[in-house]
């Protein structure tokens, strides 16, 4: 499970402080929740967690597309999935 620490800061902090801020996003591996006018506005987070949370996001919408299919009866036999799969690439290849 993904745990995450949190902090909040003003959005004058983003602007009077950003290296301490990306240090402890990149460092800390905290998400920064940024504040104006006391109300949450932007999230700031290091890049690499970003990339993994975008990759796991990708991953969740497939999987939940995938059990859509199962469920409505989408199916293939595994034999036929994985001969398109070798053709495609071979495709690839070519």
């Amino acid at each position: 499970m993904l745990s995450l620490q949190e902090t909040i800061r003003p959005s004058a902090d983003l602007r009077n402080h950003y290296n301490e801020i990306s240090k402890q996003c990149r460092e800390d591996n905290t998400v920064v929740i940024i504040t104006v006018n006391g109300r949450g506005d932007t999230v700031s987070l290091a890049y690499e967690e970003y990339k993994r949370m975008k990759a796991r996001i990708e991953l969740l919408e497939i999987l939940a597309e995938a059990e859509n299919d199962a469920e409505n009866g989408r199916v293939a036999p595994i034999s036929e999935t994985f001969d398109d799969l070798r053709n495609i690439l071979r495709e690839d290849l070519i």
